[in-house]
């Protein structure tokens, strides 16, 4: 008897552990991240994670989701490389069991990850890349979802914008010659045609480029009387020095990845004449959930101390909104399993965001929680993105 008790008492002791341990992972939720939290874009990476992490003890101060489950969140780096993202999100989906992954910056990335997420059956968050096809794919169903701009969207936005304020008439192109730089070659080709308003050309240029001269004097003598620019905020700082010792004062409008990095330090005395999209601003009168986020910022870390200090602010809008969403859609699913998770984001109420009040912010067929109507124009003073007067 006594040799038995011996044999049965670690038995019991470890099925006891292995029970309570499964009862404790009951009790959360994973969120994962794989987002560029080093390098040229690790501001966006670091303005993603606050947006996430306010939202999340929020959540989870009013009880979790799905009956008293907590949120947690789970990062990797993808380090703008869309090979180390896909690697990075099959860890988080097979390894840390995470229910969502939430993705970064960098359309390259984010759009190397459809078919990871198709095949894991796991829904996706993008907050920040822009890129059509991360979301409009063709594949079905579809586990990609976004609260950010598209550039089909944001395309036409830009031309019309160069447009209106700076009275175009035949618009260049300036693109990043990269999987994002074609997304948005694609939209504004069809905007033009939309518009009826005809591109002088479109040229490309490398993320390792540091001269552009030669592409931006094509445009030039093409007759371009505006420039579109697209390119996160290290490449789009060397357009912004080329144009600068060419001498060359056209007006740039652009699209919003200059907004992730340090672009006003990294692109020379231009960088002030470049408007670009947002989807959010800190200054001016705020929104009830305005004032919260902001004033959480400003107790989290020291360094804020105003709207003029939320680097990145559309990185953070944009995620917070993402994870009140993401809860929401749990709450209605019921459940962590991806089939029926992606189903919960159509079921999601109305929500009273920070960006927008959402009605149905997702529905079979568009994944897209924003639309062009959610945009605002911005242009940097020093670190400040501010509005456009």
């Amino acid at each position: 008897m006594r040799l038995i008790r011996h044999i049965l008492l670690p038995t019991a002791t470890v099925i006891l552990a292995a029970a309570a341990s499964a009862a404790g992972a009951q009790e959360v939720v994973k969120i994962g991240l794989v987002a560029a939290l080093s390098g040229n874009s690790a501001l966006s990476g670091e303005a993603i994670t606050r947006g996430m992490s306010i939202a999340i003890d929020e959540i989870n101060a009013r009880g979790g989701v799905m009956n008293g489950k907590k949120l947690v969140l789970v990062k990797r780096d993808d380090e703008s490389n869309p090979g180390k993202g896909q690697l990075a999100a099959r860890e988080l989906i097979e390894k840390e069991k995470v229910a969502i992954v939430f993705g970064g910056i960098d359309t390259p990335v984010s759009a190397a990850l459809v078919n990871v997420m198709q095949e894991l059956k796991t829904p996706y968050m993008g907050v920040w890349a822009a890129g059509t096809n991360i979301t409009h794919h063709g594949k079905t169903p579809n586990f990609m979802f976004r609260v950010s701009v598209v550039d089909e969207r944001v395309d036409l936005a830009m031309m019309k914008y160069a447009q209106k304020n700076f009275g175009a008439k035949k618009p260049g192109a300036i693109l990043v010659n990269n999987p994002w730089g074609e997304s948005n070659q694609k939209g504004l080709e069809k905007a033009s045609v939309e518009m009826k308003l005809p591109l002088a050309a479109i040229e490309k240029y490398g993320a390792a480029d540091v001269d552009i001269t030669p592409q931006l004097t094509r445009l030039r003598n093409a007759g371009a009387d505006s420039l579109i620019l697209v390119g996160n905020a290290a490449p789009a700082a060397q357009v912004m020095k080329s144009l600068d010792r060419m001498g060359w004062k056209v007006p740039v409008v652009s699209h919003w990845g200059i907004s992730g990095g340090r672009f006003n330090e990294l692109a020379g005395p231009r960088y002030k004449d470049v408007h670009f999209v947002q989807t959010y601003s800190f200054f001016g009168k705020q929104s009830k959930n305005g004032e919260k986020v902001l004033a959480e910022l400003k107790k989290r870390y020291p360094e804020i101390k105003g709207p003029e200090d939320v680097l990145a602010p559309v990185g953070v809008a944009n995620s917070y909104d993402a994870v009140m969403l993401t809860a929401l859609a749990l709450n209605v699913a019921k459940s962590t399993n991806g089939d029926k998770l992606r189903e919960g984001f159509y079921g999601i109420p109305d929500y009273d965001g920070l960006i927008k009040t959402y009605k149905k912010p997702f529905s079979n067929g568009d994944n897209d929680a924003l639309t062009d109507s959610d945009y605002i124009w911005v242009r940097f003073e020093g670190k400040n993105a501010v509005p456009v007067k």
